[in-house]
């Protein structure tokens, strides 16, 4: 059983490398530990998958709630991901929104503490990365009523973030990059 679990592994490895990053027939996978330093996230995926086939095995483990449990650590680099950019959205709402003058640099300051935060998240698991233009469209409504909440609470109209959110989303680069808004409110 413990070899027909190795042939799984190998293959699953390939088909999730395959949806993230177009990986084709005879490319050389990643050892499972080589997999889990190159990439977290795919690496849970892996090894949840494995553990729900290997679940017939006579070994006395909970197959099923130790593939749950890998799994949602690959999914908390999920949340983190999109709480960080929902972050950053919501403060690059405020500044293109807002008129006042004494938050802005604290507005920029979470920025860049968010914008870091992300690079460790993308560090740890890189197949995150082709899933950043989704997030800024997911988060971005919620950003934008986080941000005009923000707003009305300190008696600033909120009709810049609502204009802004009418334009478009922003980019990845606007949201990961050096990017700020040019205007002061």
């Amino acid at each position: 059983m413990a070899d027909g679990v190795a042939i799984y592994v190998v293959h699953d490895a390939c088909a999730v490398a395959q949806m993230r990053r177009g990986c084709i027939r005879g490319d050389a996978m990643p050892k499972a530990g080589e997999l889990y330093d190159r990439d977290f996230v795919v690496w849970t995926e892996q090894q949840a998958a494995a553990l729900r086939r290997a679940k017939g095995s006579n070994l006395p483990l909970d197959w099923d709630n130790l593939a749950e449990e890998i799994e949602s650590l690959g999914k908390s680099q999920r949340t983190e991901l999109n709480s960080q950019v929902r972050r950053i959205l919501r403060h690059l709402f405020k500044l293109e929104s807002s008129l006042a003058a004494d938050p802005r640099r604290g507005w920029r300051t979470t920025i860049l503490d968010a914008r870091t935060e992300i690079e460790d998240v993308l560090e740890e698991s890189p197949s995150l990365r082709h899933e950043i233009d989704t997030v800024i469209e997911k988060q971005s409504r919620a950003a934008a009523k986080l941000a005009a909440a923000d707003l009305d609470q300190h008696s600033e109209p909120a009709d810049g973030v609502w204009a802004r959110l009418e334009k478009g989303q922003y980019t990845v680069d606007q949201v990961l990059g050096d990017w700020f808004p040019d205007n002061t409110g």
